[in-house]
């Protein structure tokens, strides 16, 4: 009997051991990611627009808007990063939230556009989208709930959800530079996607380009600057979403 406990003692260290390990593991991945730099500090507490934060998410613009648009960040990239982007993107009267995700991976929290939703009743047509990681999360949470959305917006992103049934309108960017972007899943994967789907390739960017976190392990050169890059990302969304007459 004595023999029974000390090898059960022995089995449960082990594992403890092992649980420990992996933690330790885990925890230093996710702890090693990508922080904001110098413009979207500034943005953050310099915007052209109004941005509050609360928990779970920033909000930028006006929440009285009548379109919103809800980002997943990419994974390993600090939330506030993208705040360039987004600020522009909210100038053209559309009232944007960057989801914040647990460890800054969306994998652990794909669900936060419901929670965005349910705080901003008022906005009345919302559309969802984000960047690598991001992207694609944001893509399997608009193929669970098509009906909620108006449209998809993917940035160097895929989605392996199929939403070539539904009525979304999806708009498909990456620089022409990234080197980071699966192509080959990339174009596998494009029959999912809804169709009359729009696609732009911006010259000379790349994938860290769509926000402002340095540079990326893998990445190409990029031929132009993140400042053009958000422009050019930004028009193209407020285009898509309010398409010019």
């Amino acid at each position: 009997m004595k023999k029974k406990y000390r090898i059960l003692k022995i089995v449960l260290i082990s594992i403890g051991v092992v649980l420990v390990g992996v933690l330790g593991i885990f925890f230093a991945y996710v702890s090693n990611y990508s922080h904001a730099q110098e413009q979207a500090i500034d943005v953050m507490s310099n915007s052209s627009v109004t941005v509050s934060t609360f928990e779970g998410g920033i909000a930028f613009g006006n929440p009285d808007a009548a379109t919103g648009f809800i980002f997943y960040p990419g994974g390993k990239v600090e939330d506030t990063a993208y705040a360039p982007l987004i600020e522009e993107i909210a100038e053209g009267d559309i009232f944007c939230v960057i989801a914040e995700m647990p460890y800054q991976l969306a994998v652990f929290r794909n669900n936060a556009a419901a929670d965005i939703m349910e705080r901003y009743p008022e906005v009345e047509a919302w559309y969802i989208g984000g960047h690598s990681l991001g992207g694609a999360m944001a893509a399997y949470y608009a193929g669970k709930y098509p009906d909620q959305f108006e449209g998809l917006i993917l940035l160097a992103a895929y989605s392996t959800a199929n939403l070539s049934e539904s009525n979304l309108k999806a708009l498909l960017m990456h620089g022409s530079e990234d080197q980071v972007l699966n192509m080959e899943n990339y174009q596998k994967y494009e029959g999912n996607l809804p169709s009359g789907y729009v696609e732009i390739t911006i010259e000379g960017g790349n994938h860290a380009g769509f926000g402002d976190y340095g540079l990326q392990k893998g990445d190409g050169e990029a031929v132009i600057s993140e400042t053009e890059q958000w422009k050019i990302a930004s028009e193209a969304i407020i285009e898509f979403i309010y398409p010019k007459e």
